[in-house]
């Protein structure tokens, strides 16, 4: 991916993004809201704004992502926790995150994106 981030930043889901090199802004397009878990965490994307964490019972916006090293660092403004670049080899898909299940072949079910 561009601009030194892994694939595995941008889940299963995602419809684009961009980069504003002059304020360091960095979009993410969805068709509607994306929720996923990673560790302890669970991430909410919406209406493309921002990225908001859950940390114990409050949802907090992740004000801040950069990368030093092989070290991922998300801040909350208080706060900021950080994680290795392994984590994001891989993308979570919305909704189900690391821990979707295939869908049967030739079976009833109906898929609409989120």
């Amino acid at each position: 991916m561009e601009y030194g981030f892994p694939l595995g930043l941008l889940p299963k889901g995602a419809i684009g993004y961009s980069l504003n090199k002059d304020n360091d802004e960095f979009t993410v397009y969805f068709q509607g809201v994306c929720s996923f878990d990673i560790e302890a965490y669970m991430l909410k994307l919406y209406n493309l704004k921002g990225v908001t964490v859950k940390i114990l019972l409050l949802w907090l916006n992740i004000v801040k992502v950069y990368r030093q090293g092989n070290d991922f660092y998300f801040s909350v403004g208080i706060t900021s926790t950080d994680f290795d670049i392994e984590n994001f080899l891989e993308s979570p898909q919305c909704g189900c995150s690391f821990d979707c299940k295939p869908l049967p072949l030739n079976s009833d079910v109906s898929v609409s994106s989120i």
